[in-house]
C-alpha cells in the first residue's frame, strides 16, 4: 500500500507559484516571465536554491514536464532596455526628419521672400509705365490684319 504524499507549507507556496507562471498571472514577476525552476522559486517569493530535486522531485518533475510540453521559449516581451534603445532610435530618426522638413520651409521661405519682392518690383514698374502713358490706355490693338500664314512643308 502506498503512502500518501505529505505536502507542506513550502511545497504548496512553489505549487501555487508554478500554477500562477503557467496561467501567466505572476504576482512577484511581470506578466510573460517563462516557467523554470528558478522563476517558480521566485514567484514564490523563495531563494531559488530552495526549490530542489531532492526537496520536491514530485514538483520538479511536473515543471520539467510542462516546460518540455509547452516550450519555454519567452513570450512576446521586449526587455526594458530593448524598449529604451528601439525609443531612442525612434526620436532619433523623429529629430533627423525635423531637422529635414525645418530646412525645406526655411529654404522655401526664401524663395518665397524672392518672388514677393520680384512680384511688387514687377508691379511698381507697371505703375510706372502706367503713369507715363496716363490713365487711359493708349495701346489700341489692330483689328483686321491678317496673320501670317505659316508655310506648309511637303
Amino acid at each position: 500500500m502506498s503512502q500518501p504524499e505529505y505536502v507542506g507549507d513550502a511545497e504548496k507556496l512553489f505549487q501555487d507559484a508554478f500554477e500562477r507562471l503557467k496561467r501567466d498571472k505572476p504576482t512577484q514577476l511581470p506578466r510573460g516571465t517563462p516557467v523554470s525552476q528558478n522563476n517558480v522559486a521566485k514567484e514564490a517569493g523563495r531563494d531559488p536554491s530552495a526549490l530542489r530535486k531532492s526537496r520536491y522531485p514530485r514538483l520538479i518533475r511536473a515543471i520539467q514536464k510542462w516546460i518540455e510540453d509547452n516550450g519555454n521559449a519567452p513570450r512576446a516581451r521586449a526587455s526594458s532596455a530593448s524598449l529604451i534603445k528601439g525609443a531612442r532610435d525612434k526620436n532619433r530618426q523623429l529629430k533627423a526628419r525635423l531637422e529635414e522638413l525645418t530646412k525645406q520651409r526655411d529654404k522655401a521661405m526664401a524663395r518665397l521672400v524672392i518672388a514677393e519682392e520680384s512680384i511688387l518690383d514687377l508691379h511698381r514698374r507697371l505703375q510706372d509705365y502706367k503713369a507715363r502713358l496716363g490713365e487711359a490706355d493708349t495701346v489700341v490693338p489692330i483689328r483686321g490684319v491678317a496673320k501670317r500664314a505659316k508655310p506648309r512643308v511637303k
